[in-house]
């Protein structure tokens, strides 16, 4: 029979495997950090540049498959929204020098 140590050890391996136990430990991370901010200070609006700024970060970590890292960084609500609106090229005002 086995101990409940080794059943923890079997769950926690099969958890990573999956990708679960990350997706999870990033979700609460980011459910930590909503929980400490102040709702009462409003947040000023992102301008132009710094919406660039994070949409680079963010296909930046989607495409070096930090999607975890990346969850957390969509879980705010700024780039949640932004992310709603469309973010292509044309639309960023910025040329594109490299075919992907």
């Amino acid at each position: 029979m086995a101990t409940v140590a080794e059943l923890k050890a079997v769950l926690k391996d099969t958890l990573e495997k999956k990708g679960v136990l990350g997706h999870l430990k990033a979700r609460i991370r980011a459910e930590v950090f909503n929980a400490l901010d102040d709702d009462r200070e409003p947040r000023p609006s992102l301008s132009h540049e710094n919406l660039l700024i994070n949409e680079l970060i963010r296909e930046y970590l989607e495409f070096n498959k930090y999607k975890y890292t990346a969850s957390v960084l969509i879980a705010d609500d700024h780039l949640r929204k932004e992310e709603q609106k469309s973010t292509n090229i044309e639309d960023l005002h910025v040329s594109q020098a490299v075919n992907r």
